[in-house]
Parts: structure tokens; C-alpha cells; sequence
């Protein structure tokens, strides 16, 4: 068998169409890598691993001068990647190629669906890797995205949550730590997960004759219900619980729409306390390290 000329030719048909057809070309172009990974694949088993080397020479001279050594070993790596892993869609060949040292299944099929789901660049796939976006999800989560089960907001919520402080402040009081946030409130907002809008901070409120503040109000559109956002540079102490659930009543009996959701409420703490929480009797209350970065 001439796989040479086999390889070439689904090569040079993968050239003519990404200049052709405007749609669909991350897949075509992916299929067409496959077919010529397991090409690569069949070669080397009758030819030695020398023969992508020769192989590279050709085709660099016959088509691109891209198809060098390592990007043919990665094509043939996608070919064994795929036998594994679902094509997702929005992915490219840059994307798989971040995703080919990562060992455990279910931490990639985790990042596939991010990129599906959110178009991530190659660079935003990058940064979530580094930031062991999947590591920081709870055991329990994790647990459901490998039963396949429905997640909701409070799963999806990393720990801890890593918040950048850009302008480098030595003492962290709570005044800081907001300072911190609303200095880059897109960051934090992404840092959080998907759907989350910012509505206010220190969002005045009252029960009573007293006026309270909310650190932070956001909205979740696709969980489509609020989130109330309380921050302690302590760890997590009982009062904490009871002062959240007094916020995320009065939202819901103010501010929520009867088509809505009920509040879910976070509290961002410097160390979580999982012994208080085990008392908490409120689901939609979470507790959640913070780390500054």
C-alpha cells in the first residue's frame, strides 16, 4: 500500500477545502487528520518511526512546509485521542493538542465541553488548564459529570476561587477584598463559571429598621435565579450561615419573579469549614475558599 500518496491526498483535499467552504471546517479538517493519523499509524508499524520523518520531508515539499516532524506525530496522536475522546464541537487541532498530556478521561472530556459550550479560544482553554479549573471542582461534581448526571449551579462553583490581585495589596481586609473584585469583576464572574452577571456590591437592603449591605449581588442567566456573594478573610463560623439566609429571603421575597429560581447563596471565606456545613440545613448555601493570585 502507498500510503505516502494516501496521506498526501487527504492532506491536499483538507488544504482545497478550508480555502472552499466557510462551514463545518474544524470537523472536516479533524476527520481529515484522523484518516491521516491512522495512516501514520498502519506506516509505522510496517516501516519504523522512521518513516514519518520522510514522510514530513515530502510533504513539506509538496505541500506545506507546516507538516513538520511534530505535527505529523500529533496527527497521529489525535488518531489514537479520538478512538477515546468525542470530537467536540468549536474544537481544533490546537485545542487537542493542549489536551494530550492529560491523563485522566474525565478531566478532558471536561474541558471538550467547556470549549463546546463557551467557543473558548485555544488561549482560554490554556488558562483553564493551567488554572486546574477541573481539580478545583468539588468531589461530588465530579462524581455527577461521570454518572452523566444534571448539574446545578452550586456544583459548578470551583474550590477555591482564585482571585486575582492585580495591583499587588500586601494586607487583605474584607474593603480590600472587595476592592480586589471590582477591579476585575469579569475575571472573578468567569472565575465562578458560566451565566454569572454582576448587579451590584454592597447592595443596600432593609429588615427591619436596619439597613443591611450585600457584598455582592449577581444574577446566574442560565440557572436563571440570583446569587448573593458574602466575603469573610476569616474561615467559616455559624453566624456566617445565619446572616446569608437572612440575604437570600429577602431577595427572594423582594426581587425574585415568580418564574425564577430561589437564591443561591456563597460564602467566601479564607478556610471553608466543612464541619459547620455539614449542619447546614439550606442546600442552596455554599461555602467557598478564596486564594489570591
Amino acid at each position: 500500500m502507498n500510503y505516502y500518496k494516501l496521506i498526501k491526498n487527504e492532506l491536499i483535499d483538507n488544504e482545497i477545502n478550508k480555502r472552499v467552504k466557510d462551514y463545518s471546517k474544524n470537523k472536516y479538517e479533524l476527520e481529515k487528520y484522523y484518516n491521516v493519523g491512522k495512516l501514520l499509524s498502519e506506516a509505522g508499524k510496517h516501516y519504523g518511526e522512521g518513516i514519518i520523518k520522510e514522510y514530513s520531508a515530502k510533504l513539506k515539499q509538496d505541500i506545506d512546509k507546516k507538516y513538520s516532524v511534530r505535527y505529523l506525530f500529533d496527527i497521529r496522536k489525535l488518531y489514537v485521542f479520538l478512538k477515546v475522546h468525542p470530537m467536540g464541537a468549536q474544537l481544533t487541532m490546537s485545542h487537542y493538542r493542549l489536551l494530550f498530556s492529560i491523563k485522566n478521561k474525565e478531566e478532558v472530556n471536561y474541558y471538550i465541553d467547556q470549549v463546546s459550550k463557551k467557543c473558548l479560544s485555544k488561549r482560554q482553554l490554556e488558562m483553564l488548564i493551567k488554572s486546574h479549573a477541573y481539580e478545583r471542582l468539588p468531589k461530588s461534581t465530579k462524581q455527577k459529570l461521570i454518572n452523566k448526571e444534571e448539574t446545578k449551579l452550586p456544583d459548578l462553583v470551583p474550590n477555591p476561587i482564585m482571585i486575582r490581585n492585580k495591583n499587588n495589596y500586601e494586607i487583605i481586609s474584607e474593603k480590600i477584598l472587595m476592592k480586589i473584585i471590582m477591579e476585575n469583576i469579569p475575571s472573578f464572574l468567569k472565575e465562578l463559571g458560566s451565566g454569572f452577571t454582576f448587579i451590584d456590591n454592597e447592595y443596600k437592603i432593609k429588615v427591619g429598621n436596619n439597613y443591611n449591605y450585600i457584598d455582592l449581588l449577581l444574577f446566574n442567566i442560565e440557572y436563571n435565579c440570583y446569587v448573593v456573594i458574602e466575603l469573610k478573610v476569616t474561615g467559616l463560623k455559624k453566624e456566617h450561615i445565619g446572616q446569608i439566609q437572612v440575604y437570600m429571603n429577602y431577595i427572594d421575597n423582594k426581587l425574585k419573579k415568580y418564574y425564577q429560581d430561589k437564591t443561591i447563596g456563597i460564602i467566601v471565606t479564607k478556610k471553608d469549614n466543612k464541619f459547620i456545613m455539614e449542619y447546614c440545613s439550606d442546600p442552596r448555601i455554599l461555602n467557598r475558599e478564596y486564594e489570591i493570585i
